[in-house]
């Protein structure tokens, strides 16, 4: 797979001799962890066409990439990726009101600027948004949410490039399947999301930048904001809190190498300097293990670590990928 991957860098670049690739990129310099070694290429097209271009060079080749948005949830392995061809959605940053008064946005978008545009025009809905690092795309996927919103609750529809079939679709709300974190894009694999239709109701754009305002407060208080990480670690358990369970059983402030649980939030890892993935991998196995002794309660990470099939348990099996058909009329 090695051979077709040289060639496949070769044809794009020919294909495309004016658009950003990089070779052998060490992605920490990428990811909000701050952790990773080199892929061996980084493509960032500047539009939806040539990212589904790109995409079918690939498929000739039987290659799949591996798409980023901004990576603030992903921790890349310290050895790198020598054999991954990634692909940032970070231009397709088309943001605009359409005529009917719901927002389109690509998936490059940061949820900070889409948050503050809905705000500017007037529109209620995305308060919670305005704080968290991750772009459109990834926010959909992961069902980002805060402060009692969900991506969930705006969104009207959804436009992706299903790779196996190199065909676009449009879902709507309840085809995307939104769970808590979780979407059908999440759970089927293979979907690169490209845009989306938000649909939000009018507000007064005074009280919504106020609403924001406090958000951010609040995070700031509250949070590591200070030190890199992905966020929240681990998904809320149903009934429970993550960050309590963390810290009842006696892990703020646990470390191993470089990475530590945060002394300011238990629900976040931060790298305190130097960490690498075996460290965070090291540490969410123990913290996980350790409320499963005391609590009985398991812990599902929120971050992601490549490349994916890592357990954190020594029990059980790895849950499946499904694979999900989008043209089946029940979804």
């Amino acid at each position: 797979m090695l051979e077709n991957l040289e060639k496949a860098i070769l044809e794009i670049k020919e294909a495309f001799p004016g658009m950003k690739l990089l070779e052998n990129e060490d992605m920490s310099r990428h990811a909000s962890m701050k952790v990773g070694g080199p892929v061996r290429a980084l493509a960032s097209p500047s539009d939806v066409m040539s990212l589904s271009k790109i995409c079918c060079i690939l498929k000739e080749h039987e290659l799949a990439p591996l798409m980023l948005g901004n990576c603030t949830n992903t921790v890349f392995p310290d050895e790198g990726l020598e054999d991954v061809f990634a692909v940032s959605t970070e231009n397709l940053t088309k943001l605009f009101l359409l005529p009917d008064g719901a927002i389109y946005a690509e998936a490059g978008v940061s949820l900070a600027k889409l948050a503050l545009f809905a705000q500017q025009n007037g529109l209620a809905g995305l308060e919670f948004a305005s704080g968290i690092p991750g772009s459109v795309g990834g926010g959909l996927i992961m069902n980002a949410g805060a402060y009692g919103g969900e991506m969930k609750d705006s969104v009207e529809s959804v436009v992706c490039y299903y790779l196996p079939e190199q065909r676009l679709y449009e879902l709507d709300r309840e085809q995307c399947a939104f769970e808590y974190r979780s979407s059908l894009f999440k759970k089927m694999g293979g979907c690169v999301l490209l845009s989306a239709v938000f649909r939000l109701e009018k507000g007064d754009s005074e009280a919504i930048a106020e609403k924001m305002r406090d958000y951010n407060s609040r995070r700031r208080e509250k949070q590591p904001l200070d030190l890199p990480s992905c966020g929240s670690a681990f998904k809320r358990p149903e009934g429970y809190f993550a960050a309590a369970l963390i810290e009842q059983a006696g892990l703020r402030g646990f470390g191993i190498g470089g990475a530590q649980i945060s002394e300011k939030h238990c629900g976040f890892v931060v790298n305190r300097g130097g960490a690498t993935q075996e460290d965070i991998h090291a540490l969410l196995k123990h913290v996980r293990n350790t409320v499963y002794e005391k609590f009985q309660v398991e812990l599902e990470p929120e971050m992601i670590l490549l490349p994916p099939g890592m357990q954190l348990l020594d029990r059980g099996p790895a849950v499946p990928r499904h694979l999900i058909n989008l043209n089946d009329p029940t979804l």
